[in-house]
């Protein structure tokens, strides 16, 4: 079982993929652990751009980029502007739970465990990936050509989402 351990770890790429989803996880982790809603943006950004990463290494870039644009960059800031102009009241602090603690580490490490052991232990048939040359125009061709009705349509609905976020905002300025 170590043996396999190395021998993942003797290519970069699996490094890179090990760092990307430690990195993924602990800004899940942290994301749903903070109090602070700041905070609690800032490890959600961090899970986002590090599942940029993940991507870049399955060679889609494209989706990458996306990801670091909208998600990253977008939705980030959106959350912070919308947690700047809310009103918030001071909240009490939850009692510590060591037992629940514990048994949710215990849990954690049992389904590790048991996922660890399931991915040493499967067999996957082989085969042959063929990747689009340029994924940035493949995924143009779709989007423009067989997918261009729904792309068109989310753009409608965002445009009115929008406007509709500036008539409440208007509605609780007066």
């Amino acid at each position: 079982m170590l043996a396999n351990i190395a021998a993942f770890l003797s290519n970069g790429e699996n490094i890179a993929f090990f760092i990307f989803a430690l990195m993924a996880i602990g800004g899940a982790i942290f994301m749903i652990s903070f109090n602070k809603v700041v905070h609690m943006v800032v490890a959600l950004a961090l899970t986002f751009i590090s599942l940029a990463g993940l991507y870049v290494i399955l060679n889609a870039e494209f989706v990458a980029f996306v990801q670091v644009l909208i998600y990253a960059g977008a939705i980030s800031i959106l959350m912070i502007f919308g947690i700047m102009m809310t009103k918030h009241q001071g909240e009490e602090e939850e009692p510590k739970r060591p037992v629940y603690n514990t048994l949710l580490f215990i849990g954690a490490l049992a389904l590790f465990g048991i996922l660890f052991y399931a991915i040493q232990n499967v067999t996957l048939p082989g085969g042959e990936f063929k990747a689009a040359e340029d994924n940035t125009l493949e995924i143009g061709k779709l989007l423009f050509q067989r997918h261009v009705i729904p792309f068109e349509l989310m753009s409608v609905l965002l445009t009115v989402a929008f406007i509709g976020a500036i008539v409440v905002a208007k509605r609780e300025e007066d």
